[in-house]
């Protein structure tokens, strides 16, 4: 043992059990394995690369893209048959791949939404994936399954969303909304599924996906506020009636991709209680403002959700990836259970949750580590002040562009996102000013369109963002734009 280490797995009952007496048995030389001296050197290398990455961030490029060409070139070759240096390899990989791409936890990233991750995130990750830890069944990781539901339960009360709701993680918003809707149509049946112009395409795409007719999915354009139009959302529910088609399912959006908007979930909430329909909410990026005071009152009704999406690996401040879905108690299990006696674990559980039984994956690694440790390391009140800083800062991004005689601003600052112009410029001009703005490196922005308009997007939700972050952003894309 070395100096300083002491037997914590011989001392632990919870990791060895009075029963258990460890085998004595010699081992083979693994030729896949390590000397522990090497294990640890290089582990320290791998530290210190991601410790560098995190102090220096600020001050590279927030995106880096490479030609193919030379990035094959650099990272391809013969295919290897001999040994080679891990520490060489390694080298290669951060000094090329991952310096070619985006950097989602920029504090000037802006485009799409971004990534921040912390630093406990990041160990907790490490943990999960060197224990390698498999997320299927009780008997087979009853500790990390616990942490699981242990997360998910703490995230629940946070939400203010009702005791009993269930959930599970899965990689991200796509995958959650396709698994809720998919649970949703196994727990009420099939139906007809309305949504707005401005929800997620990735649900459109699940929609399909899942063999929902094209008849059966309901588009309706957004309001002037880009929300789900309740009046035309009323209309469409009766006329399907008429027509003895069977509405089934309202999906809502808590913070669209474009906007930030919010659809109007109390009043949504209201119409699927009348209309026996289920409320399913994508709040991929937007459902943690509920965290802090501000996005409560925004998010007002989001407790009355059949089911809610959203991605820790957004705004909860966790590396990709993690994607949470919540839903009524039950549904999950009865959609996706399967007990096949292959899987039937020697160490049979009690009632206790088989988490492959929430989704339809199978082998599962452990996300919730990762989630788990950023709790207990900074507080859910921390993370949601961190929350609240991400929306203030599209407020100071708003009155900037108020102040700028070279913007007209299209949308106000909602959950984190603030829409704009370059005042008297041509359509083209705003995808320009983007592309600019990226291939200078200083930050990197969206240009969208919001209704056949052309516009600009800042998505705010890094607390590590400053205001000369935002103001040397806009005046890049000012000079940019009017350039082009």
């Amino acid at each position: 043992m070395q100096p300083g280490r002491t037997a914590t797995r011989d001392r632990n009952p919870h990791l060895n059990p009075p029963h258990y007496r460890p085998p004595t048995m010699e081992r083979p030389s693994d030729s896949l394995g390590m000397d522990p001296a090497e294990m640890r050197r290089l582990g320290h290398w791998v530290v210190d690369q991601v410790v560098d990455h995190y102090e220096r961030l600020a001050d590279e490029p927030a995106i880096v893209t490479g030609d193919a060409d030379d990035l094959k070139l650099a990272l391809g070759g013969p295919l290897p048959g001999e040994p080679g240096d891990p520490l060489t390899a390694m080298r290669t990989l951060t000094e090329v791949a991952l310096t070619n791409m985006q950097h989602g936890d920029h504090p000037r990233y802006f485009a799409r939404v971004p990534g921040p991750a912390s630093f406990a995130a990041v160990l907790g990750e490490w943990l999960g994936t060197g224990f390698n830890v498999n997320v299927a069944s009780w008997g087979g990781g009853s500790g990390p399954a616990t942490v699981e539901l242990v997360a998910l339960e703490w995230l629940r009360e946070a939400l203010g969303l009702p005791e009993g709701t269930e959930g599970v993680l899965v990689s991200g918003g796509s995958m959650g909304n396709i698994t809720a809707i998919a649970a949703a149509r196994a727990h009420a049946g099939p139906g007809v599924a309305y949504l707005s112009d401005q929800t997620h395409s990735s649900i459109g795409r699940g929609l399909i996906a899942l063999g929902f007719a094209p008849q059966d999915i309901r588009t309706l354009e957004s309001d002037e506020d880009l929300r789900i139009p309740l009046p035309q959302l009323t209309q469409a529910i009766a006329e399907d009636r008429r027509a003895h088609r069977h509405p089934r399912f309202v999906i809502a959006t808590a913070g669209t991709t474009n906007t930030g908007a919010v659809d109007p979930l109390p009043e949504l909430a209201d119409l699927c209680d009348r209309e026996q329909l289920w409320l399913h909410v994508d709040g991929a990026y937007g459902a943690p403002a509920a965290l802090c005071a501000q996005g409560r009152r925004t998010l007002a009704g989001l407790q009355r959700a059949d089911s809610l999406v959203l991605d820790p690996h957004k705004w909860l401040f966790q590396p990709y990836d993690v994607g949470c879905l919540f839903m009524r108690r039950g549904v999950l299990d009865a959609a996706f259970r399967m007990d096949p006696e292959y899987l039937v674990d020697v160490m049979a559980s009690r009632g206790e949750v088989d988490m492959r039984n929430r989704t339809l994956e199978l082998t599962r690694r452990s996300r919730a580590l990762k989630l788990w440790l950023s709790i207990k390391t900074y507080g859910m009140d921390a993370i949601g002040a961190a929350v609240a800083r991400g929306i203030e800062l599209a407020e100071i991004a708003e009155a900037m562009i108020d102040d700028d005689e070279r913007f007209t601003k299209v949308t106000p600052a909602q959950l984190g996102i603030v829409t704009f112009a370059l005042t008297g410029a041509a359509p083209e001009a705003h995808r320009e000013a983007a592309a600019a703005l990226t291939r200078d490196g200083f930050a990197v922005a969206t240009a969208t369109t919001l209704k056949g308009r052309a516009v600009l997007r800042l998505c705010t939700i890094n607390p590590q963002t400053t205001e000369g972050d935002l103001r040397g952003t806009l005046q890049r894309l000012a000079e940019a734009g009017h350039a082009a």
